[in-house]
């Protein structure tokens, strides 16, 4: 179970909180200016199921608190005047990451404008010759993009920074609730931090909060889905996600709440493999100057998944629970029987392959970087997915039993 590993690594959160003031992006110099989705707490719940430390866990709560209030919750940053999150990165200009030609369709009008070619355009944009406030503006809500994980999808392309979106408010109400359990039941309801006194029915107070603020907000009665909601516009977006499920991950809707979802969802984003990031519709017509995105249709990912497998769980659907872990599972079994062994980091869901063909290629598949060891989350879900099948389901796997021919089409399901 590695619980040792993950202990080590809610251990090095720990340290990047109190030495850099937030959990990196990742472990790289230029990622100070970027955080990541906040999942701290359920680490902390999970390791401390395993080694029931409480001094660890007292140690931990001080640290995952601190991040709470000092990373989300300063009102102008990542908490805006609804009371509701937002990604929001720091830093100018275009992430340092970025591949080369990453940005040639954003720069193209501004060259054109100024007529300079575009590579010239973006040279001197990058060197400061030249100032562009829309520019700078795009590069802000880029950079939150990466902030958020989901980098990138034209569900934040331009505007990430002016959204309170699903997941991140999802994974906060979860904080909230974790904090509020742990501390009811580990320190008989209160824990001193710093000379401050967290109590379990404080947090259950903010979580209540945020459920009220995000089902005033970000629900759609109508539609019977959650959307992210644009505080500068005062209005929900149009695009269906695949985090549209986090909300049961975190336990935050109601069982009603999670029926609409179910049912409604569903039927938009399954496919062949899984649950697509996003609809066909909702990503639009591709071109050359609107390229694939990596975190939208056809491709569906692993973390989503994992926490879609959760969420149904949660609530008792565990019927599209099987189904939704048997078609990632068998697309996942299928690729690396027929080429290899190749565990890759994404998927083209729609077709159930590893050729995806989008920004950043995918990681495990190039020749020159084929793992052995497969690839994390991946490795993760397959793990994760086998302990969810029964065993009659598991042999259908075994035996490499098309989802198809075991499960409802795709119009019918739900």
């Amino acid at each position: 179970e590695r619980t040792d590993l993950a202990k080590a690594m809610a251990n090095n959160f720990q340290y990047e909180v109190n030495y850099y003031g937030k959990i990196l992006n990742a472990n790289r110099s230029y990622y100070l200016t970027r955080t990541q989705p906040p999942f701290y707490s359920s680490l902390i719940a999970e390791v401390f199921e395993k080694t029931n430390d409480t001094v660890w866990l007292a140690s931990q709560l001080e640290t995952a608190i601190k991040e709470y209030e000092t990373v989300w919750m300063v009102r102008g940053k990542r908490m805006t005047e609804n009371g509701l999150n937002r990604y929001l990165a720091e830093g100018i200009g275009k992430p340092p990451e970025a591949e080369a030609g990453h940005f040639t369709a954003v720069f193209a009008p501004f060259a054109e404008a100024a007529n300079m070619d575009i590579s010239a355009y973006e040279m001197a944009y990058s060197e400061g010759k030249i100032e562009n406030e829309l520019l700078n503006e795009y590069f802000i809500h880029d950079r939150s993009v990466r902030e958020s994980g989901h980098d990138t999808s034209y569900r934040l392309e331009g505007i990430c920074a002016h959204l309170n979106v699903v997941e991140l408010n999802a994974f906060l109400y979860k904080y909230e609730t974790d904090f509020a359990r742990l501390i009811l039941d580990n320190f008989k309801g209160s824990i001193e931090i710093n000379g401050k006194n967290y109590t379990a029915i404080y947090w259950k107070e903010q979580a209540s909060a945020r459920k009220k603020k995000v089902n005033a907000l970000l629900w759609n009665e109508e539609r019977g889905l959650y959307f992210d909601y644009n505080f500068r516009k005062k209005q929900q977006t149009n695009f269906i996600s695949a985090t549209v499920f986090t909300p049961l991950w975190a336990n935050l809707c109601s069982q009603e709440q999670a029926e609409k979802i179910v049912r409604n969802a569903i039927p938009l984003l399954k496919e062949k493999g899984g649950i697509a990031s996003c609809n066909r519709e909702s990503r639009g017509e591709i071109s050359i100057d609107r390229p694939q995105k990596q975190w939208d249709y056809p491709n569906g990912w692993a973390p989503h998944q994992m926490m879609i497998w959760k969420g149904l769980k949660n609530y008792g659907f565990e019927n599209e629970m099987y189904e939704l872990v048997y078609r990632w599972l068998y697309m996942i079994t299928k690729n690396a029987v027929d080429y290899n062994g190749t565990i890759p980091e994404k998927y083209d869901v729609v077709s159930a392959t590893h050729k995806v063909f989008a920004e950043y290629g995918n990681v495990g598949t190039e020749f020159q970087y084929i793992t052995k060891e497969g690839f994390g989350w991946m490795n993760a879900s397959f793990q994760y997915g086998l302990s969810l099948l029964d065993l009659v389901l598991v042999d259908n796997l075994n035996a490499l039993v098309p989802p198809d021919e075991l499960f409802m089409t795709k119009n019918e399901f739900g």
